[in-house]
């Protein structure tokens, strides 16, 4: 159900917004934190659709702020979706036109859930400094997406760095989840050999391998350094150099599915696909507690990472990155060898015998009940 106020005032939504509760039930006392989305007219629609799927997994109240246009007099328009138009939750659109477009936290407070969390997300160019942003001061998490950010990722994360607060946190940082959890699973098996040095190969544009260089950087203590592959690539590769041979992790661009590879194991195929915005923000809405290690990774690992000059195919030629095109060639052959050995183990199985046929044994059963029952007459 979708429900237009076109010119009205926050009394007049949390009014309606009682009402509708009324009539279609307890909607908003299962909700667990309050989302703030801060995003133009143009994002808008994907915006609250990436947040309806988020909150599936934390049934939450949505408000968008949507900064209309600036000119003009100062005007609201409200829109609340409930139901099947707001997956798990209620949302609440709020559109500022004129002088009312800088004033956004003075129209949200008044439909903020009592005594529930704030979690604020800017899906596009995030502030400058989130913590001190009207809405991200009154918030306990606040989510920004530096990819989406105008300039070079590292100049957008310097920014966060520099006016970084406990509760900050970026959607790019959520994105490398799966590639953190693969390496460090990697590294708790044998051989247990200190790290010396580790290259991430990432696209130029892309703020995630920029954090996972600095992640590794922090957490290992080894020199790293960062290979720039062509923009739209994102995280490629990443090669952890031990004294019994390199641990290679390899996803060749737009795949789903990895390569690990290291010295005395068999290489093995694991799935990696990339992650939605959906996903990472559902993840962020999971804990609303500071994130230490991305503070770790931002504030103190990214100064530590090395940026190569040499391109992702100029460090594959040189030997110091692993091979994309034969980490693919790899994840087929081992493909067709599981589908060749599940095969073969189709064939080999046996044959059923008589025996084990349902009905001859079902047959056989009633052949010895007759027996017994005729030894029983007999006697």
């Amino acid at each position: 159900m979708i429900v237009d106020l076109p010119s009205t005032t926050t009394a007049s939504i949390a009014k309606k917004l009682v009402r509708l509760r009324s009539d279609t039930g307890s909607m908003a006392l299962t909700r667990v934190l309050t989302l703030v989305v801060v995003v133009d007219e143009h994002e808008a629609d994907a915006a609250i659709e990436t947040a309806n799927d988020a909150s599936r997994q934390h049934p939450c109240r949505i408000i968008v702020v949507v900064t209309a246009n600036r000119r003009g007099a100062a005007r609201l328009d409200g829109q609340i979706r409930i139901g099947g138009d707001a997956g798990a939750s209620e949302v609440v659109v709020l559109r500022l036109f004129g002088p009312l477009a800088a004033h956004g936290r003075s129209v949200v407070t008044p439909l903020l859930l009592a005594d529930a969390p704030i979690v604020a997300w800017w899906p596009t160019d995030p502030p400058k400094n989130p913590g001190a942003d009207p809405i991200g001061e009154m918030a306990q998490r606040r989510v920004t997406d530096v990819s989406r950010a105008r300039g070079t990722p590292r100049s957008a994360l310097g920014r966060l760095a520099a006016a970084y607060a406990p509760g900050d946190t970026d959607l790019s940082w959520s994105r490398i989840t799966l590639w953190r959890a693969l390496l460090t699973a990697a590294l708790d098996q044998a051989p247990f050999e200190p790290v010396t040095s580790v290259t991430v190969t990432g696209g130029s544009d892309s703020p995630s391998a920029e954090l996972l260089a600095g992640w590794l950087a922090k957490r290992l203590r080894c020199p790293v350094t960062l290979v720039p592959s062509r923009k739209g690539t994102g995280i490629i590769s990443v090669r952890l150099d031990r004294v019994s041979g390199p641990l290679d992790l390899v996803r060749p661009q737009n795949g789903t599915t990895a390569t690990l590879s290291q010295p005395d194991r068999p290489e093995r195929t694991i799935a990696l696909p990339p992650r939605s915005d959906a996903e990472c923000l559902a993840d962020e809405l999971r804990r609303l507690d500071p994130d230490e290690v991305y503070q770790d990774a931002l504030q103190a690992g990214l100064g530590d990472v090395t940026h190569s000059r040499r391109t992702s195919t100029e460090a594959q030629r040189s030997g110091l990155t692993p091979s994309v095109s034969q980490a693919r060639e790899d994840a087929d052959r081992i493909s067709r060898e599981a589908k060749v050995s599940a095969s073969s183990a189709m064939v080999e199985a046996p044959m059923p015998t008589k025996s084990d046929d349902p009905g001859q044994v079902e047959k056989a059963s009633a052949r010895k009940l007759e027996k017994a029952r005729a030894r029983r007459t007999t006697s």
